[in-house]
């Protein structure tokens, strides 16, 4: 079955975005930063990228995060990574999305296992957003943590290790650094 993955740039004082995210400035006010090995990779970041794009089957992501991306102005008729299904935690489905977009009302156990039967075996469910990783982390559906850690402290913002509810074991995999990023992969132990 898919592995549930969640990759996500983040400051080394635990932040993915900075203050004030609007969907004008969807990573906050200096959060741009954080996506730094994204818009002027390094040989070994795109060889990152390149590694995450190709095995993402599905993407889990939550409400907030559809909202400030969706649409025109955002990812137009696909979803963060095109065409690849995407499922969105919400209590409250849009009356129109693109077809790309499932929506989950009946909790996290549920949108995770639609996002791994639409990603297949070979391929892993993208996890997108801290809201959503939290969850599936708090919910013990997390199978790794992929952290793009940015040289910068943002002070404030959204962090990504809020409301887990307990500490977790993690064991690092694998650890790639550049100019732009520390690339580290953890596989989480229950």
């Amino acid at each position: 079955m898919a592995l549930v993955i969640a990759g996500i740039s983040m400051s080394l004082d635990g932040y993915v975005t900075g203050p004030d995210v609007t969907r004008e400035q969807q990573l906050g006010a200096g959060g741009d930063v954080l996506h730094r090995w994204l818009w002027e990779p390094t040989a070994e970041d795109a060889a990152v990228l390149d590694g995450m794009a190709a095995s993402v089957g599905s993407i889990l992501m939550g409400r907030r995060s559809y909202d400030l991306a969706g649409g025109e102005g955002g990812w137009g008729d696909g979803g963060p990574a095109g065409k690849t299904p995407c499922f969105v935690l919400t209590h409250n489905p849009p009356r129109h999305a693109p077809d790309v977009f499932t929506f989950v009302t009946d909790g996290i156990g549920s949108a995770v296992e639609q996002a791994k039967a639409a990603a297949g075996d070979d391929r892993v469910v993208g996890v997108h957003g801290a809201s959503a990783a939290q969850q599936c982390l708090a919910a013990g559906l997390l199978d790794e943590i992929q952290l793009h850690l940015a040289p910068v402290l943002l002070e404030s913002g959204t962090r990504l290790f809020d409301n887990i509810g307990r500490q977790f074991q993690l064991e690092r995999t694998d650890v790639v650094p550049t100019a732009n990023a520390t690339h580290l992969r953890y596989k989480v132990h229950y």
